[in-house]
């Protein structure tokens, strides 16, 4: 009697598909579980900017609101009040400024530390990482004190000169491990050809660092826009202020201000790093991918 192999093989195809289903439902339901536990932040953020601070106070924090329009005069007021607009340009400045500067100045040293051959390249890496290895919160008082001594404490340029220092010592790590990896035969035919090193680190390494440029600059960026303690120590006045020190201190100096004006105060502070990042995404992802080969 003769047996149809294939029937065979897809029963046992669909038997082995079904074992994996069942196997999965558990696992499934447990990461919508942990989804749902993730967005609930987010679910009581859109419910609360879209209450007035009176419907905030009466009804329950989780409930519906009534509707959408008091979103607008929440947001207003925490940016009037607040005086959100100097904190958010502040943080801009810094950092598109700093981290720009921090990975530009990283992938300048790691072109020297990883293509170039010299006597204790390995010691200045390593003195270079060095900053990565003690607490921040070591540099508060030396820094302040410096600041103050050389005229920088409450300015936009100290502040720029700052981040972009302490942003640096992490991309020349990834960067050094990228450009290990890059062949070396395109600088050795280019400085055949006549090209000088700058040019060759101009035209030639730093396009093949494209990928892994913008996802240091997105990270440092968000770094520098998330920082509160060197902001709060180094920054005094409001114009000066970066938007995080400026949201802590308008919840501190307006403690009678709705809950509603301070969400839509903390729901500002946020959007531009989400926005930075999903219109990097691209980028960022392929820096990733090219920064783990």
């Amino acid at each position: 009697m003769a047996v149809d192999l294939t029937t065979l093989d897809l029963d046992a195809m669909a038997k082995v598909a079904a074992r994996g289903e069942r196997q999965s439902r558990p696992v499934f339901a447990l990461m919508a579980f942990l989804s749902l536990l993730w967005l609930a932040p987010f679910y009581f953020l859109a419910v609360s900017i879209m209450k007035s601070p009176e419907e905030y106070a009466q009804k329950h924090p989780l409930a519906l609101p009534d509707g959408i329009l008091p979103v607008f005069a929440n947001v207003a007021e925490s940016w009037t009040v607040a005086k959100m607009g100097f904190g958010m340009f502040n943080s801009l400045l810094y950092g598109t400024v700093g981290a720009s500067a921090a990975v530009l100045i990283a992938t300048m040293a790691a072109h020297g530390l990883a293509r170039f051959d010299f006597r204790g390249r390995t010691l200045w890496f390593m003195l270079i990482f060095a900053g990565t290895v003690f607490p921040f919160q070591m540099y508060l008082i030396p820094l302040f004190f410096s600041y103050l001594k050389f005229g920088l404490l409450d300015t936009r340029l100290g502040m720029i000169i700052f981040y972009t220092a302490i942003c640096i010592p992490f991309p020349v790590l990834v960067m050094r491990t990228y450009l290990s990896q890059m062949s070396r035969e395109m600088d050795e035919a280019a400085r055949m050809d006549g090209c000088s090193e700058w040019r060759l680190f101009w035209s030639i390494v730093l396009p093949n660092c494209r990928g892994p440029f913008v996802a240091l600059f997105l990270l440092q960026f968000t770094w520098i826009w998330n920082d509160l303690i060197f902001s709060t120590v180094l920054t005094q006045s409001a114009e000066i202020r970066s938007v995080m020190t400026t949201l802590q201190v308008f919840q501190g100096a307006y403690g009678d201000v709705s809950q509603t004006v301070t969400i839509a105060a903390s729901l500002v502070a946020s959007l531009p790093t989400v926005i930075l990042f999903f219109a990097l995404r691209k980028h960022f992802m392929q820096g990733l991918q090219v920064s783990a080969k």
